[in-house]
């Protein structure tokens, strides 16, 4: 295929090369799509019916936009998944430093290099990774960031006066010139950088340090930002925000069976010399972590509980699971309910905490999280099961004491000593009578843990179950 590619101006011509904007590429790919029933954001979950429509409004109405939601909700990746939409290369005029279209440049540089060599200036081919441009707004970008600025080195060394186009260095935004240009986190854009981007969105131009010199640049304008920043504090400047074309809002995911799709997609599970197997319920109970949290007036809503969340719990569980596979020389590495109270610093660290919040502090916080999704897992899973043998025993002076880090096979000798637990996990479907030990091992455990939650038994740092405290 790049033998066959137009080498000069002329041949580019010769085969009927027509030009057409960067938003009209976008939507003639994106329709083609449509009809071919194509995936449009691959590895994107629970927007289908939400967030991905209003996209491709968007883009179907060659509007640029901006998502809006809180932290953790792939923003950043639905933006980086539109150069899909563009097309596989594009040409442009050798050595421009703003990916000048062959047949209308709109650089100095582009005309100059035409006006020398006619249909005999040369072509580069550019992927569409190359047209995408993403700029992390802070505090500290300057205008010569995202436009440019007059170089005086360049000045210097090709003998031409300050006001000259040929001194200009240009910015990010001149660069994704026929591309797609994200910001992320817009509100943190200064306001005299947001001014910046006026024309651009409205007229389509720039200009470089007060010279009238007009860049009609061909661009998709992208933004993320947070609802706090964008409403409560008003860091998007009214005119800018009235000339973005769609607000899309997105959102964490609203089944629990979406979030677990999610966490396992995005989860490092694959560890190169150990067997990882990680029962359903316990990837349940990972998930729920995160909708419990979501809901926990405890927890400031505005800042949000971030997919990343059940993602480093599951990853921190499993790391502790091989720890302790490795340590018993097991073949298998099973995480249950002991590994979540492992993954402690990866739930606190991503919690806001309300006033009252700060008064229980995170830790707490998070172990009655734990809790809470072992309790509901088992409700969901074994609702109604018989557990009263289980909760007899440890009312009658019964004891149980398994480590943390004990093998599987010892924590199933010691829930054998428990009547009734064996079965009921059997029972109910939470660890089948093919299960190894480690599964049946963490079934028990969460069992345990959804009594301890529903204060039928307590637990404490010497046992993992004993009988509660009378009076």
């Amino acid at each position: 295929m790049s033998e066959q590619r137009p080498a000069t101006l002329g041949e580019l011509k010769a085969l009927g090369y027509e030009s057409r904007t960067v938003k009209e590429e976008m939507r003639a790919n994106l329709v083609r799509k449509l009809r071919t029933g194509e995936e449009l954001f691959e590895g994107i979950q629970g927007y289908q019916d939400s967030v991905v429509p209003q996209i491709v409004n968007a883009i179907l109405a060659k509007h640029d936009f901006i998502l809006l939601g809180l932290r953790g909700q792939a923003k950043s990746r639905i933006l980086r998944h539109l150069v899909s939409l563009l097309d596989e290369e594009v040409p442009i005029l050798a050595g421009s430093e703003v990916n000048d279209d062959p047949l209308a440049p709109i650089s100095k540089f582009g005309r100059q290099l035409i006006e020398e060599h006619g249909d005999s200036a040369p072509l580069e081919w550019i992927g569409r990774d190359q047209r995408y441009v993403e700029k992390l707004a802070t505090p500290d970008v300057t205008i010569a960031d995202m436009i440019g600025d007059v170089d005086p080195i360049k000045a210097a060394r090709g003998g031409h006066i300050l006001a000259d186009e040929l001194t200009i260095h240009y910015g990010l935004l001149p660069r994704a010139n026929r591309g797609v240009f994200a910001i992320n986190e817009l509100p943190d854009l200064a306001g005299k950088i947001q001014v910046g981007l006026f024309n651009i969105l409205q007229e389509g131009d720039v200009q470089v340090k007060g010279y009238p010199i007009r860049l009609s640049l061909d661009v998709l304008m992208v933004f993320t930002a947070n609802p706090e920043d964008y409403t409560a504090r008003g860091k998007i400047i009214t005119p800018l925000k009235d000339r973005i074309g769609a607000e899309i809002r997105t959102h964490y995911p609203e089944e629990l069976e979406t979030g677990i799709d999610i966490t396992r997609q995005e989860a490092w599970l694959n560890r190169a010399g150990t067997c990882v197997e990680i029962p359903d319920f316990l990837e349940e109970a990972v998930e729920r972590v995160a909708f419990l949290a979501r809901d926990d007036k405890r927890i400031d809503h505005r800042s949000g509980v971030s997919q990343r969340l059940p993602i480093t719990v599951m990853e921190t569980a499993v790391s502790n699971a091989e720890r302790r596979a490795l340590k018993h020389g097991e073949d298998t590495a099973v995480p249950r309910v002991a590994d979540l109270y492992a993954s402690l610093p990866a739930i606190t660290g991503k919690m806001e905490l309300e006033y009252e919040g700060e008064l229980h502090g995170a830790d707490k916080i998070a172990r009655e999280l734990i809790q809470q999704s072992s309790s509901q897992t088992f409700d969901v899973r074994a609702g109604g099961a018989d557990v009263e043998d289980i909760v007899e025993y440890f009312e009658t002076g019964g004891a149980l004491q398994v480590g943390e880090d004990a093998s599987a096979r010892a924590c199933v000798q010691g829930f054998e000593t428990v009547p009734g637990l064996l079965e009921l996990i059997e029972n109910v479907g939470l660890a089948p009578s093919a299960s190894g030990d480690g599964t049946r091992a963490a079934a028990c455990e969460l069992v345990l843990e959804a009594l301890v939650a529903q204060r039928r038994i307590s637990r404490s740092s010497g046992g993992y179950a004993r009988a509660p405290h009378q009076g």
